[in-house]
C-alpha cells in the first residue's frame, strides 16, 4: 500500500515538473535519438519503453531476415526486430557490434510484445535541438514522421512505433 501512495506521489512531481518545465519555456524532450546502420532515428518516448542491453536472441525458423527471433528480457518472451532491415537497409553486424547494440522495447500501453534492435543510442531530443523540418515524403511509410534537420545537417526521420506496431509490413514476420 505504501508503495502505490508513492508512486503517486512520485508521478504527481513528475507531472508538476514537466508542466513547470514546459510554462517557463525549458526544453522538454520529445524523443529517444538512436542510429541504426547508419541512418538517424527519433523515436516518441510516450511509445518507448525500456532500454536492454543486447542479450542472446533465440532465431525463429522461416521468418523474415529483420525477425531476429525471440529474447528473455525481464522474464517477458518478446519478438526482436532489426529495425535497419525492418526499413530496407542491410547492416552486417560483427560480434563486437552487437555486444555495443541495444534492444529497444515498445511501451507497455502500445500492447506489442517487441523490441527493436538499434545500434546506437544517441540520447533525448527536442524541437530545439533542430534548425529545420521537412514534412513525410508521399511515397514514405504511414509510420514516418516529420524530418528533422540539426545544426550539423544530419536528417534524424522520427518514427511513429504505435503506427509501426500496427503495419502489416511489421504484423507479417513469415518468410
Amino acid at each position: 500500500m505504501a508503495n502505490r501512495e508513492a508512486l503517486r506521489e512520485l508521478q504527481t512531481r513528475l507531472a508538476s515538473r514537466l508542466q513547470a518545465a514546459r510554462s517557463e519555456g525549458t526544453s522538454v524532450s520529445s524523443w529517444l535519438a538512436v542510429e541504426s546502420a547508419g541512418n538517424f532515428y527519433l523515436l516518441p518516448l510516450g511509445q518507448s519503453g525500456e532500454i536492454f542491453p543486447w542479450v542472446s536472441v533465440q532465431a525463429v525458423p522461416y521468418t523474415q531476415s529483420w525477425f531476429l527471433g525471440v529474447a528473455n528480457l525481464r522474464g517477458s518472451l518478446v519478438g526482436v526486430v532489426d529495425l535497419a532491415g525492418l526499413l530496407g537497409s542491410v547492416a552486417l553486424r560483427t560480434e563486437q557490434a552487437l555486444s555495443e547494440a541495444s534492444l529497444l522495447a515498445f511501451n507497455a500501453a502500445l500492447d506489442v510484445n517487441a523490441a527493436l534492435l538499434v545500434d546506437r543510442l544517441a540520447g533525448l531530443r527536442g524541437t530545439d535541438a533542430f534548425v529545420s523540418s521537412e514534412p513525410p515524403a508521399e511515397d514514405s511509410p504511414s509510420f514516418f514522421g516529420t524530418t528533422y534537420i540539426d545544426s550539423s545537417g544530419t536528417r534524424w526521420q522520427e518514427l511513429n512505433l504505435q503506427i509501426l506496431s500496427q503495419h502489416p509490413a511489421f504484423l507479417s514476420i513469415s518468410a
